[in-house]
This record gives structure tokens, sequence and C-alpha cells, in this order.
């Protein structure tokens, strides 16, 4: 399946891009999204913990993906 990908912050800076055509088996789930995004682009390993959204929400590792569905990887934000 394909999802198009949207990435925030330093997740922007450690893949060189801010969007992203993925293709994922179908009924992967955002665990296995993050397996093959961070296989792809081994760099986001440097990140301790970022957010997956999913068509605008917010998920959890077991939310099941589904074609077209767009994620967003949301680094933590700090600020001063």
């Amino acid at each position: 399946m394909k999802l198009k990908v949207l990435l925030f912050g330093i997740s922007t800076d450690l893949t060189g891009e801010n969007t992203l055509d993925l293709e994922l088996n179908k009924n992967a789930s955002v665990a296995d999204f993050k397996d093959t995004l961070q296989r792809q682009y081994p760099k986001l390993t440097q990140l301790n913990s970022y957010a997956i959204a999913v068509n605008e929400s917010y998920a959890n590792d077991d939310t099941q993906l589904h074609e077209n569905d767009t994620v967003a990887v949301i680094p933590p934000v700090s600020g001063g």
C-alpha cells in the first residue's frame, strides 16, 4: 500500500526530506511503518522518541494503516 509521509523538525534534517511516498505491505501497522522508515533512513534511530499521526490524529504502534493514509513523523519539540 502507498502512504504519504510528512516529516517535521529534526526528522527533516535526518532524512533530508520533508515529504515521502512510502510503500508498505497491506495490513501494516504504525510499528511496521517505523521499522521500514528507520531501515530506509538509519539516522532516524538518533531520535529517542517521536510521535506518529495518521490522517491528523495521533496514533500508537498498533494502529493499522490503510492505502493512501497520510502519516506524520513528529519529533519532540523544545523551545525557550
